[in-house]
């Protein structure tokens, strides 16, 4: 693929996030997005294009939150419920019609099962909810009943520590 490829495809999924910006449970035409059909044979595809993007952007946040430096100086007691919490609260507030859009699609689209299904599991597992022996399923079950918090509760915004130092530490470090 080329850059003028990448581009186009990414011009294409911002496009469809805004046609189904208010109704975000419709299918998306693709005829109606310019260019579409030359990247995307089905709405599947599309679907598990943006699936992949959730799953950049919410990797991000949870990557940013587990290695927050405010908790350096505490013990291994991270409360990793609450890290996994602002995370999705911050990924989904910033991306809230491509969150709306997955789960949406999820029941039409069978492509995109296996992506949520593993997002249910590192949800639980990176939040201390379950444990890697434990069978796939019983974690997904665990990941599924987290997600379900974290969907009712997303607009509840617990209170953030915030140290001097970990302040201080985020100036002097070097931004992407």
């Amino acid at each position: 693929m080329s850059w003028n490829d990448f581009y186009q495809r990414r011009d294409i999924l911002e496009a469809a996030l805004r046609q189904a910006g208010h109704h975000p449970s419709d299918a998306i035409s693709l005829e109606a997005i310019p260019g579409a059909t030359k990247y995307f044979a089905t709405e599947e595809e599309l679907l598990v294009a943006l699936r992949y993007k959730w799953n950049q952007v919410f990797a991000g946040h949870l990557r940013a939150e587990m290695t927050d430096p405010d908790y350096a100086d505490q013990d291994l007691a991270l409360d990793r419920v609450e890290a996994v919490t602002r995370a999705w609260n911050s990924a989904t507030t910033e991306h809230e019609t491509l969150r709306a859009v997955l789960d949406a699609a999820l029941e039409r689209c069978p492509a995109l099962i296996p992506s949520h299904e593993a997002e249910l599991r590192m949800l639980a597992l990176t939040a201390g909810l379950a444990d890697g022996d434990e069978p796939a399923d019983e974690v997904t079950q665990v990941g599924s009943a987290f997600a379900t918090l974290l969907r009712h509760g997303r607009h509840a915004k617990p209170a953030r520590r915030r140290s001097p130092m970990g302040h201080l530490l985020r100036l002097l470090a070097p931004s992407a």
